[in-house]
Parts: structure tokens; C-alpha cells; sequence
């Protein structure tokens, strides 16, 4: 099977990279610089010979996109579209990755796949106008959000919290957000098998299950490195006021997955515990 990727050199595309090439796949792999993805003959001339296109590129500063909507718009509404109607002439599938953003954040149980979209920030109208074009374009598609996402091949929470714990004696961090830490290396495992159980079109979620609040990640982050979790103390989003609105929850749902018998991402704390190791790296060797 052949593999266009698209924001090959972030986070989630270096891990995709990674693990298609070890499953012996045929994939072209193409950062910013090698494609302008909002480029629509660059884009046409690319998407050729493949059987699936993954779209991992993306606008993903939230806070500038407050005021950069309309650039964060070609990057994550126009590209998508433009990828996902080269897909179609070139008889490939395609496959977008999405955020929890495109939801309100105001649930209080996980979000269906089939939810209503409320956007309350720049970049969650952009992912949404992103999904839509997809759809629009593509029969042949993929949707498949994410969120709070962490990896070794990129800025992370984990790496954040753990530079700031080395250099404080206290971390203050919220627990009035709720969602689910997601390893982008399970991210992109999930992806491969979507694909290569030909899963249907339509929208799916990646992320882990359960849930836990930004305060109660942190505590695990923190007893990675070796250190005592009570040096992490509860506060609120007020606290930390920022351009763009945060989900207060960000819980999605896998009932898409059960319903066609691919295995949802397991469990976060459970899957940190594999993660942390290769994401915090020298971090958590220092603190030790």
C-alpha cells in the first residue's frame, strides 16, 4: 500500500512515518517545506501513485489563530479540502486528523462521533470548516480527531511540566479541564489500523480512554520523573486566562470503533506509563 503523508516532520507525522515504514509500507513522507499544502497545483502534482493520503498538517498555535483566523484558515480548512479533491482524482483514500476543539467543551459525558459542532475558538472553526471540506469533497474519507496530544518528536505538556518541575519547587495547574492524554504514537497506530481494516468512511476518534484532569496528568508526569505528585496544586482555568477559550471537557467517545470492531486507544494512565520513558527521555533521566 502506498502512503502519502502531509506534515510529515511534527509530531504525529514523525510517528506515523515511523510507523508505517517499520510495517514495511511504501510512504512518501512530506514536511511544510517540501509541500505548501495550500498550494492547489503543487497539490495536484503530488497526490499521484498513492492509495491513501494522511493529512497530519496543520495550523496548531490555538492562541494565534485568535488572530490569525484567516491564515489559520487556509492551513486547516482550504488545505484539507484541496488534498481531499486530489485524493478523489487520484482514486485515494484520505485520511484528515481533527481536534476535540470542533466541540463546546461543555458535555458532561464523552462526545459522540455524530455530536453537534460548536467551535468555540479561531482554530476549532478552522478544524470544523476542515472536516466539512473533507466530507464535501471525498466520499473516500477518514475524519479522525484527537486531543491533548504528547509525543518525543515535539512541545508537549509532559516536556512543559517536566522543564518546570527540574526548576520549581510547586506547580500550579488546573483541574477544572477534563480530557484525555493521548500518545501520538498510538495516534498513528490507530490510523494504520482504520486503514488497513477498511474501515468505513466516516469519523472516528483517537484518543485514549478514560479520563483525568490536567492537575491529575500532571501528578503521573511529575511521579515519572521520580518526584513527589504533591508538589502539583489544584487551581483554576481563571487563573490562566488565555487568547483563545479551552474546552472545559474534552472527553470523546469511541463508539464508532466498537461498532466496527477496531480496538479503541487503551487506557491514559496506563498508556503514559509505556510513553513517558520515550517522551520525557533525558528529563526523566536528569531528575533520576
Amino acid at each position: 500500500m502506498r502512503w502519502l503523508v502531509t506534515g510529515a516532520g511534527g509530531m504525529l507525522g514523525t510517528d506515523l512515518v515511523g510507523r508505517l515504514t517499520a510495517a514495511g509500507h511504501d510512504v512518501r513522507a512530506l514536511r511544510r517545506e517540501q509541500l505548501d499544502v495550500t498550494d492547489p497545483e503543487a497539490v495536484g502534482r503530488t497526490v499521484r501513485d498513492v492509495d491513501v493520503v494522511v493529512n497530519c498538517a496543520a495550523w496548531t498555535a490555538v492562541d494565534d489563530a485568535e488572530d490569525q483566523e484567516g491564515a489559520a484558515f487556509e492551513l486547516n480548512a482550504v488545505a484539507p479540502q484541496l488534498l481531499a479533491r486530489a485524493a478523489r482524482a487520484a482514486g485515494a483514500r484520505i485520511v484528515q486528523v481533527s481536534t476535540d476543539y470542533v466541540f463546546d467543551g461543555h458535555a458532561d459525558a464523552p462526545y459522540d462521533e455524530v455530536a453537534a459542532l460548536a467551535p468555540r475558538s479561531a482554530y476549532g472553526r478552522t478544524k470544523a470548516a476542515g472536516e466539512w471540506g473533507v466530507r464535501a469533497e471525498h466520499d473516500d474519507h477518514l475524519v479522525v480527531r484527537t486531543a491533548w496530544l504528547y509525543g518525543a518528536h515535539g512541545s508537549c505538556f509532559p516536556r512543559t511540566m517536566a522543564k518546570l518541575a527540574a526548576e520549581r519547587p510547586e506547580l500550579q495547574v488546573v483541574a477544572d479541564q477534563v480530557g484525555q492524554p493521548t500518545w501520538t504514537v498510538d495516534v498513528a497506530d490507530l490510523i494504520v489500523r482504520l486503514v488497513e481494516a477498511r474501515a468505513p468512511s466516516g469519523t472516528y476518534h483517537a484518543t485514549s480512554s478514560g479520563q483525568v484532569s490536567w492537575h491529575g496528568f500532571t501528578r503521573e508526569i511529575v511521579a515519572s520523573l521520580g518526584k513527589d505528585p504533591q508538589m502539583v496544586k489544584k487551581t483554576t482555568s481563571d487563573a490562566f486566562v488565555r487568547p483563545a477559550p479551552r474546552p472545559s471537557f474534552s472527553v470523546l467517545g469511541h463508539a464508532a470503533l466498537e461498532r466496527i470492531g477496531v480496538a479503541p486507544i487503551g487506557d491514559w494512565a496506563a498508556r503514559w506509563r509505556e510513553a513517558a520513558p520515550v517522551v520525557l527521555g533525558a528529563s526523566r533521566a536528569a531528575a533520576t
